[in-house]
């Protein structure tokens, strides 16, 4: 690490800044030779020894590069070439200085080194009038400088290479996050068109130049074109039902410039059907099939869960709404807090006039400001192009702006509205994508130095650390508080809250939910078909109760339902619901017991136990009574 003098902070150093080229890369050095030769001359043209004099450079190879010879010598051109190789030759060979008088022309030749185990890999000659000879030390500072330029572009195109390599890594990276995702969304569906029409979806996204259909054995989906009924055929060339009886892969090749696959969608039991897409050589990859016969896979096997418990539909989207659910948290509670403690300390760490923080909606791809001090811009939504913000969010890379008056490259509200004219900006990355956008503004012009710069992109990449952090967080949050097999709030949670709505609510009820007869129906059809019959429960006490009530499982088998500012008379009426629909939707059925008791601010409060005790002991009458009946205690 080296230190920064002037802010006092650790900076990085730059880990290429050694590296070499080798005798391998001989093929591809002719290209730098006359990229950095020709750097090196735009630089120094002007200078006097430019001016009277040639300079060349000679590779290893011969390749020779050369500035303009000055006029006056011009008729004795082939006599300075054949001198000028001949030193050149010479300087490689002995690697040493080298210098020749020959008809009032001085040639001087001095090697040039590798920075790392300086090896000759090139001369630099100067040819001029015996008068305006230049001395070693001159000549083999212009070769440093040109040597300077050759790592230059050495460095760049070493680091494009670099960037080349990472980008293959993106994008395999990104082809596998894809199929993640859609795996993820298959098996967020639970019921049969869903998955289907999803992974049909999926599939168009992914090969967009294709035609893609599928062909089920059953259940065939009306209103959906691309979804076909799978009829058995003699012929040798039907490959989508030789796929679907051998279980297998099939491929076609036979129509010029295009494969045709059909792949069955295969559950742990059956094969429910075949994928069949057609697409152009040109965009196909040998590469694609795997991952092809994986999405195939994962939607036999979501087709089959689905199928499972289509008659427990409730449950559609449930994944996908608790994404956002924690989406939403995550942007509203522990972000906000993030965005401003940045935004208070950004000003103080470049003692800057004013500061702000854009996060991206990813909904409509606008841009939100989070945190500012200047407060009429808080709230306020952009367009992801607009301003210093669009700038970042499209190159992904910091800026800086030391005069915004005189330049005025882009719009923008900021700099406008506090008349700012500095500027510096950097991007918030979770995941490896731009997900906000750091704005400090001064009112001088020239304010923030380059170590600024250079300090807000790390400052930036570990407020995308806490941004990262916190989502962490909230997700740990939802699965504490949140029962694996029913997906219902655990106890602890109900409890928590029963609390807190006593010291803001007027009145609530509680329900206990109790399944009959539980422990025959695990005897008798095992506890898988147990879990099953408690997973149908819970879906149906879910949908039967509003947003704001409070839905867990209480112990076992037993569920408890809360119900803020809601009477027992009417609690009773909601237990009623889901006691007629558990009789008539599980599958096995069974029937529940409920018990329910209640409370109001007008009278004394009881404690959160007092109420599950009166809740439980009307369950114990109802279960007493005959079961499948609610009682109010």
């Amino acid at each position: 690490m080296m230190m920064d003098g002037t802010i006092g902070v650790n900076k990085p150093t730059i880990w290429f800044a050694d590296e070499d080229f080798h005798d391998a890369d001989e093929p591809y050095l002719p290209e730098l030779y006359k990229e950095s030769f020709h750097a090196w001359y735009e630089d120094a043209r002007d200078m006097e020894a430019c001016q009277y004099g040639m300079f060349r450079l000679y590779s290893r190879s011969a390749s020779i590069y050369s500035t303009d010879m000055p006029e006056q010598h011009k008729l004795n051109a082939s006599d300075w070439d054949e001198t000028m190789n001949r030193l050149a030759m010479q300087c490689i060979q002995s690697e040493a200085y080298s210098v020749l008088l020959e008809q009032g022309v001085q040639y001087s030749a001095i090697p040039v080194t590798r920075r790392k185990d300086r090896k000759v890999f090139a001369a630099f000659i100067y040819a001029v009038n015996e008068r305006l000879a230049i001395s070693k030390p001159e000549l083999e500072g212009y070769m440093k400088h040109y040597r300077v330029h050759f790592y230059r572009v050495f460095e760049s195109v070493f680091v494009k290479e670099i960037m080349l390599q990472k980008n293959l890594i993106d994008k395999e990276a990104t082809h596998r996050e894809r199929l993640f995702l859609i795996s993820k969304r298959l098996y967020d569906q639970i019921d049969a068109e869903s998955v289907v029409r999803e992974m049909l979806h999926s599939l168009e996204e992914l090969y967009q130049d294709s035609e893609i259909y599928l062909y089920l054995s059953q259940d065939h989906l009306e209103g959906d074109s691309r979804v076909r009924p799978l009829e058995f055929r003699n012929s040798a060339n039907d490959i989508v039902t030789e796929a679907f009886l051998e279980g297998k892969c099939c491929i076609d090749r036979e129509q010029p410039g295009y494969i045709r696959l059909a792949i069955p969608m295969n559950g742990k039991q059956a094969a429910y059907g075949v994928l069949c897409i057609e697409i152009n050589m040109v965009h196909w990859d040998e590469s694609d099939l795997p991952a092809f016969m994986l999405i195939a896979d994962t939607a036999g096997s979501a087709f089959e869960n689905a199928k499972l418990y289509e008659q427990s539909n409730l449950l559609i989207n449930e994944l996908r709404i608790i994404n956002e659910m924690t989406k939403r948290l995550n942007q509203s509670l522990r972000s906000r807090e993030i965005f401003q403690y940045a935004t208070a300390e950004l000003l103080k760490i470049f003692a800057a006039d004013y500061c702000c923080v854009l996060q991206l909606d990813r909904k409509s791809n606008e841009f939100k400001v989070r945190a500012s001090n200047l407060e009429v811009l808080v709230g306020k939504t952009y367009a992801n192009d607009y301003g210093f913000t669009g700038v970042v969010y499209r190159t992904k890379e910091a800026l800086i702006t030391s005069d915004y008056k005189n330049t005025k490259s882009v719009s923008s509200e900021l700099m406008e509205d506090t008349n700012s004219r500095s500027l510096i900006g950097a991007p918030i990355f979770v995941d490896g994508e731009v997900a906000g956008v750091i704005l400090v503004t001064h009112r001088d012009a020239n304010y923030f130095s380059y170590d600024n710069y250079k300090l807000l992109q790390v400052v930036s990449t570990h407020i995308g650390l806490a941004v990262t952090n916190a989502s962490l967080h909230a997700e740990m949050r939802k699965m504490i508080i949140t029962d694996n097999l029913t997906n219902l709030h655990v106890r602890h949670y109900l409890d928590e809250e029963i609390q807190r709505k006593q010291r803001v609510d007027a009145q609530g009820s509680l329900i206990l939910v109790d399944i009959d007869f539980f422990k025959t129906v695990n005897d008798t059809y095992g506890h898988q078909v147990g879990d099953r019959i408690l997973i149908q429960v819970s879906a149906i006490v879910r949908s039967s109760i509003r947003n704001g009530d409070i839905a867990a499982r209480w112990g076992g088998e037993e569920l408890a339902i809360y119900l803020p500012n809601v009477p027992a008379s009417r609690a009773v009426q909601i237990a009623e619901r889901i006691r007629i629909r558990v009789e008539s939707e599980t599958d096995p059925k069974v029937t529940v017991s409920c018990g329910i008791s209640e409370w109001e601010a007008s009278h004394d409060k009881i404690s959160v136990e007092s109420l599950f005790y009166r809740a439980d002991m009307a369950l114990y009458e109802s279960k007493k009574n005959g079961r499948n009946r609610i009682n109010i205690g």
